[in-house]
């Protein structure tokens, strides 16, 4: 006689950047484990793998992980997490006021939506006749600047290369997976200081995880709204 097998309930989400409909199961212990392993380890790389099986498992559609904007993901694990071990997430802040004081906040993980801030624009025009298309930071690109034999500055540009998606010169349109990362560093190499601002203000302004709470410092008595940003904020 064969041990019972507990059926587990399933939710749709849809996808922040697609509005595609998805349907996801929780996670089990056995999906679990890989994700307390990677924390373990305190390696982003690995944290992030770990998520990536398990919105493999726990996603019925066949979604094209890699390809994914960042902000995607976080926001599907957050779902399958409340759904896993509870709607609710009891985190440790900083009190706004002082910036010292420890305050234990509850926050509903189902209130917490990607948040598009207003006027951010993955076009950039340049100049006045050549533009640039930015894609969205991925799942490789995190990978990749995670890199140990790489410097921060490196990485940086590396991954703002990867983001490149197609660049423009009057009607002239140049995709950039036709080119090299050399060829792209070019490009980038013969922005100004302002053009270049421009391209740093689109990854400043990307859709993000993002909540706000209102909190009580208990040593001042003041209240303060305090942003949780990011899904690290969230555990």
């Amino acid at each position: 006689m064969t041990l019972p097998v507990i059926n587990t309930p399933s939710y749709n989400l849809n996808v922040p950047s697609t509005d595609q409909e998805i349907t996801y199961r929780p996670f089990l212990v056995k999906e679990e484990k890989l994700l307390l392993i990677a924390q373990e380890t305190g390696d982003e790389k690995s944290t992030y793998n770990a998520i990536k099986n398990i919105i493999k498992q726990c996603v019925t559609e066949d979604l094209d992980i890699e390809k994914m904007p960042l902000f995607d993901l976080e926001y599907i694990f957050l779902n399958i997490r409340a759904k896993s071990v509870g709607e609710v997430a009891k985190l440790k802040v900083k009190a706004p006021d002082d910036g010292e004081t420890i305050i234990d906040i509850e926050v509903d993980l189902t209130e917490v939506v990607v948040q598009m801030p207003e006027g951010h624009d993955p076009r950039i025009q340049v100049t006045e006749d050549i533009g640039l298309l930015m894609s969205y930071p991925t799942m490789g690109s995190v990978n990749n600047m995670n890199r140990k034999d790489k410097s921060d500055a490196d990485s940086l540009f590396e991954m703002i290369c990867g983001c490149m998606y197609q660049i423009w010169q009057g009607e002239e349109v140049f995709d950039c997976m036709d080119y090299t990362n050399k060829d792209k560093m070019k490009f980038l190499d013969s922005l100004n200081h302002q053009q270049f601002e421009k391209v740093q203000e689109f990854f400043n302004t990307m859709p993000t995880l993002k909540h706000e709470i209102e909190v009580t410092n208990p040593k001042t008595k003041k209240k303060s709204t305090l942003t949780l940003e990011g899904m690290n904020s969230f555990f």
